[in-house]
């Protein structure tokens, strides 16, 4: 992708203050997009968006909260003058165990950021200027919504919701908003960390490319899918995963000497 690419469009990357947020903000800088970050605090908006080259704002936004995503899209609108891009990123994890150990609390939680913030953010972005303009929005899903996992269920459960969700908004904003969505593997972040931090050499053994994800891995993808080079394609979910879905790769790789 060459960094004239998005020249003149405006994304928004909701849960950017690091980790595969703040790499699509940055990727989007790249080509050429005006971007804004949000995160829950200003200061680590701000700090976010200081680590874009390029044009960037950083807005404090609580995902789940109605007028704070308001606020935001008139911001950005305000700001740069429309909203071509939205990337639906914040996601957070407080339900790790067994479903039948949860309570209510963290059941409204994990929905709550997971599921409701891509559903309102996605609204208000439509409402205010891609139901007349166009535009792109890309869904932060995970491949643990294609499959079962120990202690991952609760969470699996929001992005196997946000899959079936991408596929219907992509039918119901048709044909002037493309919606995808994106379905990282174990990629090194904060939020990923029980996941790889112990056992990265193990993980990356077994899977079929060697070695677990990068922030930079997924916010190329992201940059293609709300490219033009993408304009026929919505509804869609792209794995990014290292071949990690297929299962353990070393069994396969006997007969690679020789």
């Amino acid at each position: 992708m060459t960094t004239a690419e998005l020249t003149g469009r405006t994304a928004i990357v909701t849960g950017a203050s690091r980790g595969i947020g703040l790499a699509i903000g940055q990727r989007l800088a790249q080509a050429g997009a005006n971007v804004v970050l949000t995160s829950r605090d200003q200061q680590s908006a701000d700090a976010a968006a200081a680590q874009v080259d390029g044009n960037a704002l950083g807005v404090a936004a609580h995902v789940a909260e109605d007028d704070a995503a308001q606020r935001c899209v008139d911001l950005t609108l305000e700001r740069f003058g429309s909203i071509d891009i939205l990337v639906n990123n914040a996601g957070t994890n407080p339900a790790f165990g067994p479903l039948i150990d949860q309570d209510h609390g963290r059941f409204a939680k994990i929905f709550d950021v997971n599921l409701w913030g891509p559903l309102l953010w996605t609204s208000c972005a439509v409402k205010s200027w891609m139901s007349e303009h166009g535009g792109a929005v890309v869904n932060t899903a995970s491949i643990g919504g294609m499959s079962s996992a120990p202690l991952m269920g609760m969470y699996n459960a929001t992005k196997a919701a946000l899959i079936h969700i991408t596929k219907q908004l992509a039918l119901e904003l048709s044909p002037g908003v493309r919606v995808n969505a994106i379905c990282p593997g174990v990629v090194r972040t904060k939020l990923a960390e029980v996941l790889w931090q112990e056992h990265e050499q193990a993980l990356s053994t077994t899977t079929p490319l060697g070695r677990i994800g990068e922030p930079v891995d997924v916010a190329d993808a992201v940059a293609f899918l709300v490219s033009d080079a993408a304009s026929w394609i919505t509804g869609q979910t792209l794995v990014i995963d290292g071949g990690q879905i297929l299962g353990d790769a070393t069994g396969f790789r006997a007969g690679h000497s020789g």
